[in-house]
């Protein structure tokens, strides 16, 4: 077993969601990678104090606000890493570069710096998601009234979740989401069908708890997500290196009426085990609650029904 070297990384997050990279300086391994800023932690330090640490002696600035996010372990051929990475939303100073690094801000899914440092390079996917996911209501709504929504709030992703119809109802459903999604550039998730997400050429699959513990590779799909309640189901999604995760519930919902929920004493116990991906605080949830749920290290919050009308 190699030693683990604990790190703390930061991205500072702007408005307009752009990130910033940071270069490697040279003398470091890897020197001229670009990679979130931070570093190691010190004998005795928590994660966040370390990054704030770090930010200061690095680049210049005090972290004022930040909420935990994804740990990632990975093994460098000089050691192995885990990383405990922030989204920091405000701070003060000006970005100075104190070790002779340049610094870019960036744009998901539109980079132009290369090369990046190998274990940053999965994070990167990540803050492509939305922080709220939405999740279909047509059984609430009624298709036309459902249709007209999504048509009028354009959410940036959409699960279609639907038990109640079958198989041929929920098919055409799909295809008529699909023109909208498209049109309006919505990424859209099928869920618990694979093959019908690859034959409509919707951008991905949203896996119930059942499917998950059942598979053995990932579905061929850009991106796969799933529904979570405990840690054995977030190990699943884990080992097929899913992009992201719902976890509940968090407060009681009609659709669990015989299940403890959660709460965020739970939910907080969970996500701090650590998980390579973004996971959504889900059941019960309001747009309010996102501040909540990311102060315990949600990506953000999975709204269900008409929350999201």
């Amino acid at each position: 077993m190699r030693k683990i070297t604990h790190v703390a990384a930061g991205i500072l997050l702007r408005a307009d969601g752009s990130f910033l990279l940071g270069s490697r300086p040279a003398g470091k391994p890897y020197a001229g990678y670009w990679e979130f800023p931070g570093g190691k932690l010190e004998s005795g330090e928590t994660e966040l104090a370390a990054l704030k640490r770090e930010l200061v002696e690095e680049m210049g600035i005090a972290v004022t606000a930040a909420t935990p996010w994804i740990v990632q372990t990975f093994d460098y051929p000089h050691a192995s890493v885990r990383l405990s990475f922030f989204r920091i939303s405000d701070w003060e100073g000006e970005i100075t570069a104190h070790e002779g690094q340049e610094f870019a801000w960036q744009v998901p899914g539109k980079l132009n710096v290369s090369p990046i440092l190998p274990a940053n390079g999965p994070i990167l996917r990540g803050l492509a998601l939305p922080d709220v996911m939405t999740i279909s209501n047509v059984a609430e709504l009624g298709e036309a009234a459902f249709l007209e929504a999504l048509a009028k709030n354009k959410p940036h992703w959409l699960i279609l979740r639907e038990p109640q119809l079958d198989a041929a109802q929920y098919r055409l459903l799909a295809e008529k989401v699909l023109r909208i999604c498209k049109h309006q550039q919505t990424r859209l998730m099928l869920h618990d069908d694979a093959e019908l997400a690859l034959a409509l050429g919707a951008d991905g699959v949203h896996l119930p708890a059942r499917s998950l513990l059942k598979l053995k590779k990932r579905p061929a799909l850009d991106w796969v997500g799933a529904s979570t309640h405990n840690a054995a189901e977030l190990g699943a999604a884990s080992a097929l290196s899913l992009d992201y995760a719902l976890l509940g519930h968090i407060s009681d919902t009609p659709s669990h009426p015989d299940a403890a929920p959660l709460g965020w004493d739970g939910f907080d116990a969970l996500l701090k085990q650590g998980w390579p991906f973004p996971v959504y605080a889900l059941g019960g949830m309001k747009r309010s609650d996102l501040g909540t749920a990311m102060q315990h290290g949600a990506h953000g919050v999975a709204l269900m029904r008409a929350a999201w009308v």
